[in-house]
């Protein structure tokens, strides 16, 4: 006999996890005969919030929930994205552009690096961000929409956007109770559940109402009720690898560049986000409380403003790495109950989108198929593990030796799969994408040329071209790719253009 499909699913928790999946559930599954989505959040508890920026799969995302963009855009005061600087991060004094979409031109078979790699070894130390259009298009304030399926640079460039989380929660959660969403106003108390199985039965609020449901969904941040409270489902501790454990937040007024990039500041001890929104700036400083206090943390962070604070800072600690199962039982985690990765590379908001399709792909009927929810185990698990790596690359590769933190950083016992990258990288200018993991090998090649990864060698092919036809050609694509980006409109005139953009007097500017 075929076990029953669940139709009733009770989300806990709230802010951009909760509605997010939500939206979705109620979007793509909500034409099944009897299915309900119940969301249980109190507005008494406070969300993290520490997450405004996104990375290109969130466009994804909001198509397949048919989102027009320029009301998105108003709505949530987004601004484009097109990639992250990071700035002292290699030494002080350097910066460089982490962007999306790809470098240059592959030629004769093989990937432009080789080529960019050749042209180093014979004289031209122009940057690889100068072959990048949407580095070029983001220092330079401008952006438009790609052009796929042409021969123009705007065919490499992929975006995503910045935005107030708050506001996308509110906008996400207008469409999840348009497609029949039901909110319930409490405090979780109490989780219920099956005295022999240990399967979640239901929820009870202050107020006294019991929730039952089939499947769970537990999206009530760094305290895990469902999952790590109840079910005690243990945290996989990742601090030696990333020792930051502290962050203090705090939005100001406009001011300074207002570029489609998320910019990221390397401190003494950690790191200083900066995203420009439409209407103001969201701002961070996320550290080591093992280097530095919390007091100087917050002072540093108030003295390298661009504007005038608008709130009192937000102080938040956290332990880097994840829950050993995202999905025990009746129970997925999305978002901080399942683990927290420093938002160095903006990926909080991805884990829950990729959590939630995820979801989607393996969802579970009333008998909670044992092989399902490996596999869902098992990809959110080597997904940390990638996104983990990729974010020690930034820390271990690094010149600065100019405070005790750095210094231990950059004698990390690296984990295996960035060892062998690095040694790869390092060898011969190669970069392999392993199980198609998030980060591409553009994303890699940004990140280790602008930590000062140099390769001892290029491919053998990339030799097939004599020096001066190589210079030219390098030479070539940089021209063509600065003046497309003379040619592209401000971001904010695009805003404009387009109808995305928020009244003059809804700014706030110093």
């Amino acid at each position: 006999m075929t076990p029953a499909p669940v139709t009733n699913v009770v989300i806990v928790g709230g802010g951009t996890a909760g509605w997010m999946a939500a939206a979705a559930l109620a979007h793509v599954m909500g034409k099944l005969p009897g299915f309900s989505v119940t969301l249980v959040e109190s507005e008494a508890i406070g969300t993290v919030g520490v997450g405004e920026a996104t990375i290109p799969q969130i466009i994804g995302y909001n198509r397949m929930l048919g989102i027009d963009e320029m009301e998105f855009m108003r709505e949530t005061r987004a601004t484009y994205k097109l990639g992250i600087e990071f700035v002292d991060w290699l030494r002080p004094g350097h910066s460089y552009v982490h962007p999306f979409g790809s470098y240059g031109l592959d030629m004769l078979g093989i990937d432009f690096q080789h080529f960019w790699i050749r042209g180093s070894a014979i004289g031209d130390e122009t940057p690889v961000d100068a072959y990048s259009i949407a580095a070029m298009a983001g220092k330079a304030g401008k952006f438009d929409w790609p052009r796929p399926n042409t021969k123009s640079p705007m065919a490499k460039l992929a975006y995503a956007f910045q935005f107030d989380a708050a506001r996308y929660a509110r906008f996400l959660r207008a469409r999840a109770e348009a497609d029949g969403v039901t909110r319930v106003e409490g405090r979780v108390v109490e989780v219920e559940q099956n005295g022999e199985s240990g399967v979640v039965t239901g929820i009870k609020l202050d107020s006294g109402q019991t929730i039952e449901g089939e499947l769970f969904i537990d999206c009530s941040g760094f305290r895990s009720l469902l999952l790590g409270q109840a079910l005690e489902v243990p945290f996989k501790d990742w601090s030696d690898w990333l020792p930051c454990d502290s962050a203090v937040a705090v939005p100001c007024t406009l001011g300074g560049k207002h570029e489609p990039l998320t910019r990221s500041t390397a401190r003494p001890a950690g790191w200083q986000w900066r995203i420009p929104l439409q209407h103001r700036l969201g701002n961070g400083h996320v550290f080591s409380s093992q280097h530095m206090s919390r007091e100087d943390a917050t002072d540093l962070l108030l003295a390298n403003l661009d504007g005038q604070p608008l709130a009192d800072p937000n102080q938040l600690s956290f332990t880097a790495g994840h829950r050993a199962r995202a999905w025990e039982k009746n129970v997925v985690a999305l978002g901080l109950a399942a683990g927290f990765l420093e938002p160095l590379e903006s990926t909080s908001i991805h884990l829950v989108q990729s959590g939630i399709a995820r979801l989607l792909s393996l969802f579970p009927d009333t008998s909670f198929g044992a092989t399902e929810i490996a596999r869902f185990n098992e990809e959110t698990d080597r997904e940390y593990a990638d996104i983990r790596d990729f974010l020690v690359l930034h820390y271990n590769a690094s010149e600065r030796d100019d405070s005790e933190f750095w210094r231990y950083c950059r004698n990390l016992e690296l984990p295996e799969g960035l060892r062998e990258k690095l040694e790869m990288f390092r060898s011969s200018g190669r970069i392999f994408r392993e199980n198609n993991e998030l980060f591409t090998e553009a994303s890699w090649l940004a990140v280790m040329s602008g930590q000062g990864v140099h390769p001892e060698r290029y491919h053998p092919v990339a030799g097939l071209l004599d020096e001066a036809e190589t210079l030219e050609r390098l030479r070539h694509i940089r021209e063509v790719i600065a003046h497309t980006v003379e040619q592209l409109p401000t971001q904010d005139a695009f805003l404009q253009q387009r109808g995305g953009a928020v009244p003059p007097g809804e700014r706030l500017s110093t």
